[in-house]
């Protein structure tokens, strides 16, 4: 069971994991072993999962959400595929976390009067530093 929030759990029967060999350098062991692990979780069709982490899942720019509904998750950075298999179940859950979280609203401010004015003298002072740099006139 991976727990998103208190309300909001996901059981195993809709993960599903496909084990393979891992790429790289490892030796015989990564030769011999399917160690990697391949986390397919299907999001759009989960009834587990609210619609609006749905519509927030959809909206996400992330190169491990498909448009087909698919979320895939591929992880080969430990030797044991157990580790593996828990490391997939984390970033799933923190790909989840972070489609739940609400967007925050941009909202658009203006310089204060005070904020342009020491700019505009920082610029003029700049300006007579760079004007005293030409060349001497006797």
């Amino acid at each position: 069971m991976l727990s998103l929030s208190a309300r909001v759990q996901i059981p195993e029967q809709e993960l599903e994991f496909i084990t393979m060999r891992a790429s790289g350098p490892g030796g015989q062991h990564v030769n011999k072993t399917d160690s990697a692990v391949q986390l397919r979780f299907d999001y759009a069709n989960s009834p587990s999962l609210p619609e609006s982490c749905k519509a927030a899942l959809r909206q996400m720019k992330d190169n491990r959400i498909l448009a087909s509904g698919w979320i895939m998750i591929r992880v080969e950075s430990h030797r044991s595929q157990l580790m593996n298999k828990e490391a997939a179940k984390e970033a799933l859950l923190a790909l989840l976390q972070q489609a739940g979280k609400p967007v925050k609203v941009r909202r658009p401010t203006k310089p204060s009067k005070n904020a342009k004015r020491k700019r505009t003298d920082s610029k003029t002072l700049r300006g007579k530093i760079k004007s005293g740099r030409g060349k001497v006139k006797l």
